[in-house]
């Protein structure tokens, strides 16, 4: 069925007129879609409720994305019982047909990659290169579970032994409920979403209520592609209301989620219990949160070192749980680091990201940060940041459009063990703090409670041996940025109370929807 072997999907960079206009036709057929009704979905149904998630624009948002039905308690109920009712036919599905829904589906995700891009551009505030680098990760995904899911079918080889007949094989776990965040709306949506889905789980999607216009596209991308009815349920609402009746209910088996680490630990407890009619331990798959880092050592390449951090500090506006939040820089090149990275700074365009002035990087387009909420909290560490270190630009809101807009902030002299050195801010705020010897700056990195991705720029070969030996990180890159992983090449979790190092676009990440069953015959 697959003749050719996974290759990532080409990231579209917008140099030319061409795709300039390919991107700016798709963004007027997604606003001329502004205000339309989006239903909930329970066993094939489309039901529209009187309550509505109004997804806005950030960078305006008076604009009505979409309004997408509000799921009640008992319609979260309801789709569990019928995702546990159709677990029981699907599970027994071949896994070649399963694998070919998802190889379909990556196919119309590309037919239709600029306007989910498009999508992401007015929903979330994502700018054109970082949109398109979403929509090819989520076809990425579709296309290596595909063959990841042909290779766990196979039976797994045991040892032998005399008079007897012993085999192990995978078989799906049951209902998982599927908690995505809204920063990679689509690519995490859909990796998480169809690895259960490809290894014969049913599965409960709950999007994050900030893009649930996006993510309701991949379910109709999805039943395009051949998915049937009722293995896909698709309830929007709040986290304390839908999303804990879909985590406590006792034929939930699996719960996946990806977000904050507030939110992550309350699901990881919550699920810990075993509620009256539940027969197993539920299985948590979580990424949660990170205090990422960039160490520079003395003898790094300064000008690569410097694109590296401003990338990874203010790709997304910072609202990446792989975001560069602290730079640690040795003694002896922190002034001039300091320099280089204000020089790139004062070059970042902010702005309605429906608009796309070509730099020179094109990450360097930052547009609104993704909520009003997510803007207060982000101002509230500007103040922190004025305290605890010095402030050497940005700092301020940007008034445009009633729009979610701050500006790239830098602060210097940061001390470790600090607010601004701890604290997850998920916002375009770079923390520098000043290090006496790269064994410092190790140590400094490894001081959080998180331990997702990081990042070493050195020319020192026993430095790097050093670095990859010590830092407690799930991803770290030598040389380069702390950002932009990729499937199938940087399988992607963190350590500590970023999450379960789930390894996500890896090839032991559909383990974790499976269960091993071994039997043994007498001969």
């Amino acid at each position: 069925m697959i003749t050719k072997p996974f290759e990532n999907t080409k990231i579209i960079l917008f140099k030319t007129p061409d795709e300039q206009k390919l991107m700016k036709d798709a963004i007027k057929k997604v606003e001329s879609e502004f205000g339309k009704e989006y239903p909930l979905i329970i066993d094939g149904k489309e039901i529209f409720n009187s309550e509505k998630i109004k997804s806005t624009n950030p960078s305006k948002p008076s604009e009505i994305v979409g309004l997408v039905s509000k799921a009640s308690k008992s319609q979260a109920a309801e789709a569990i019982e019928k995702a546990y009712k159709n677990f029981s036919w699907w599970s027994k599905e071949s896994q070649a047909k399963r694998s070919a829904i998802l190889l379909r589906a990556a196919e119309i995700m590309r037919q239709r990659k600029m306007e989910l891009s498009a999508t992401m551009v007015v929903e979330i505030g994502k700018n054109w290169v970082e949109a398109d680098a979403d929509t090819a990760e989520a076809i990425d995904f579709m296309e290596y579970y595909a063959r990841e899911g042909l290779r766990y079918s196979q039976e797994t080889p045991l040892m032998r032994i005399n008079g007897e007949d012993n085999h192990q094989v995978y078989i799906p776990l049951g209902v998982g409920i599927v908690i995505p965040p809204w920063n990679f709306p689509l690519a995490i949506t859909t990796g998480m979403t169809t690895a259960a889905l490809v290894t014969g789980n049913t599965v409960v999607l709950k999007p994050a209520s900030d893009t649930p216009v996006i993510a309701y596209k991949l379910v109709e991308i999805l039943k395009e592609a051949g998915l049937p009815d009722g293995v896909l349920n698709f309830v929007p609402g709040s986290g304390g209301e839908v999303g804990d009746t879909l985590v406590d209910h006792p034929l939930t088996r699996f719960v996946s989620f990806t977000g904050s680490m507030e939110v992550g630990k309350r699901i990881y407890e919550r699920a810990s219990k075993v509620n009256p009619g539940q027969k197993w331990l539920k299985r948590v798959v979580a990424e949660m949160g990170g205090k990422d880092y960039i160490i520079v050592d003395e003898n790094a390449d300064l000008e690569s070192a410097a694109n590296g951090i401003v990338q990874g500090a203010y790709g997304f506006q910072g609202q990446k749980c792989s975001a560069c939040s602290r730079a640690i820089i040795d003694e002896k090149v922190y002034d001039k680091m300091v320099e280089l990275i204000n020089e790139r700074v004062q070059k970042i365009k902010v702005g309605d990201t429906r608009e796309f002035p070509v730099p020179d990087v094109h990450y360097y387009n930052m547009g609104p940060v993704s909520s009003a909420s997510s803007k207060a909290k982000i101002m509230s560490y500007m103040e922190i940041g004025k305290k605890e270190g010095r402030l050497v630009t940005g700092g301020k809101e940007i008034d445009l459009n009633g729009g979610y807009f701050i500006e790239p902030t830098v602060f210097a002299d940061i001390k470790p063990l600090s607010k601004m050195e701890q604290e997850e801010i998920f916002g375009p705020v770079l923390s520098i703090i000043k290090s006496e010897s790269f064994e410092k700056s190790i140590e400094i990195a490894n001081d959080t409670i998180y331990g997702l991705t990081g990042s070493v720029y050195t020319n020192d070969r026993k430095k790097i041996k050093k670095a990859t030996e010590e830092l407690l990180t799930g991803n770290l890159y030598i040389n380069r940025g702390c950002t932009g992983a990729l499937v199938g090449v940087h399988p992607f979790g963190g350590f500590n109370l970023s999450g379960t190092d789930s390894k996500a676009g890896g090839p032991d990440y559909l383990l974790l929807f499976l269960q091993a069953k071994v039997y043994s015959e007498k001969v």
